[in-house]
């Protein structure tokens, strides 16, 4: 009885005995097999040696995994259900490492072989059916077992609720800060749920890889997925790699400093080693200059004076050192500006308009400004209104202009014909004595003509 997904991992989603060709029959239900799952690379390399690892591992709910003997030598693979020792009883797992692998797992866990429970068998149907009944009750379990506590007054939180496979045993994991006297509970407990009983309190970083979650950075909590010790973290890791002290970044879904924090610390503190210190103080000619920030990356320092702190220079750490080394001969050195031209960073100018109280109302004004003389522009009735303005206030060019050529060209046009004008009399008397009207050459009017004929009189 197997699963035919060789990712399964996580008994609480286990696939069950039947399976179709294409793997897993019900697919859904092999959710959550990625938790602390550890890749067998060296699942297609043949074992020169004649001897055979004995030890698989088996996982069971969430995080929970352990090491077992395969003392009837069964068939085993990836993904196979099976019954294993337990006490009181048996307990049902699913395979998640088998082969050479497991003995260097083994090794870095530190877990010995003689401590090893073995495994009885495949799980058969009956053992599956029981286990799956008993799964399904564990919600319903932690939440009455959460209102018992609260009743008897314990400060304490029951985090997760395990269920042994033959369901002859209850596993509690509780978290608190302080200790708690749970020997009521534990009464209370086994009168309401007619199992054995067992307590464990878990810290909130191991709560946290037990529930699971998405970290701010947009992925699943590294301590549910692959992360299996947690080091301790404090606030001095931020500080070498010069991030700001803001409990709400830094703190993830345990309410615990991030993990993750300490995966690039051995870097920042192998590069750290070669910068003079951050609380570094130069006397220049122009006073005393201190340390405002370092970047890592890029080598580099940023100095400031103390009476001016706006105007920041980047120096290099070679720069620094030298100019530390002239300080211990009671020399000064030059002033910064003359070191290096002075970087206005965008940065400052950032805190003076963020410490600025009027920075809204300013750029409210201005927009209302800009609607209201839209409104004025597009209202119909102050077009008329603003058109005569813009008349008035307009020059007069002929005034303005110092081109004497200016006004010949107005004269000109003033001697040009108004067609609206009378004709002269001498072309009146020719019209009157049958002569032909002068040709028109405008040909604008000759398309006039063409497409709109005179009207006829109705009358005729």
């Amino acid at each position: 009885m197997s699963c035919g997904c060789k990712t399964s991992g996580d008994s609480t989603h286990s696939c069950g005995p039947k399976k179709t060709a294409n793997g897993c029959e019900n697919v859904n239900t092999c959710g959550n097999s990625y938790k602390l799952s550890v890749f067998d690379w060296l699942s297609n390399i043949n074992n020169p040696t004649p001897n055979r690892c004995d030890f698989v591992e088996v996982r069971f709910k969430n995080d929970r995994k352990s090491f077992f003997k395969n003392v009837n030598n069964i068939p085993l693979h990836i993904g196979s259900v099976v019954t294993v020792e337990s006490s009181p009883g048996h307990d049902v797992g699913v395979v998640s490492l088998t082969g050479e692998l497991v003995k260097i797992q083994m090794k870095k866990k530190k877990f010995s072989d003689e401590s090893a429970l073995k495994i009885y068998r495949q799980a058969n149907q009956k053992d599956l059916e029981v286990w799956q009944e008993a799964r399904k009750k564990e919600d319903s379990v932690k939440l009455e077992a959460r209102k018992i506590a609260h009743r008897i007054g314990l400060e304490m939180k029951v985090t997760d609720v395990e269920y042994q496979g033959d369901a002859s045993k209850i596993t509690f994991y509780y978290t608190a800060d302080n200790r708690v006297d749970f020997r009521q509970l534990i009464k209370d407990y086994a009168g309401a749920f007619r199992t054995k009983i067992d307590m464990k309190q878990i810290g909130f970083r191991q709560e946290a890889a037990k529930v699971g979650g998405i970290g701010s950075c947009g992925r699943e909590l590294c301590c549910s997925t692959w992360l299996t010790d947690f080091r301790s973290v404090n606030t001095n890791v931020a500080r070498y790699q010069q991030l700001s002290i803001n409990p709400q970044k830094l703190a993830g879904q345990c309410g615990k400093l991030k993990c993750c924090l300490n995966y690039e610390l051995d870097s920042y503190l192998d590069a750290l080693s070669h910068f003079p210190s951050s609380s570094t103080t130069l006397d220049t000619e122009k006073g005393r200059a201190f340390c405002i920030k370092i970047d890592v990356f890029k080598k580099k320092m940023w100095f400031a004076y103390v009476e001016n702190s706006i105007a920041w220079y980047d120096f290099d750490i070679d720069l620094v050192k030298k100019l530390i080394s002239k300080n211990k001969r009671g020399e000064k050195t030059p002033p910064l500006e003359d070191l290096k031209q002075p970087d206005t960073s965008m940065q400052t100018i950032d805190l003076i308009q963020e410490n600025n109280v009027d920075r809204f109302e300013k750029k409210n004004r201005g927009n209302r400004n800009r609607n209201s003389q839209n409104k004025q522009n597009n209202n119909p009735q102050n077009q008329g209104q603003g058109q005569k303005k813009n008349r008035q206030e307009r020059p007069d060019r002929s005034e303005k202009s110092e081109n004497p050529n200016a006004h010949s060209g107005n004269q000109q046009r003033q001697q040009k014909p108004n067609p609206q004008q009378k004709m002269p009399a001498e072309k009146t008397e020719a019209r009157a004595d049958g002569e032909k009207k002068p040709q028109n050459n405008n040909p604008n009017k000759k398309k006039f003509k063409k497409k709109f004929p005179p009207k006829k009189d109705k009358d005729a």
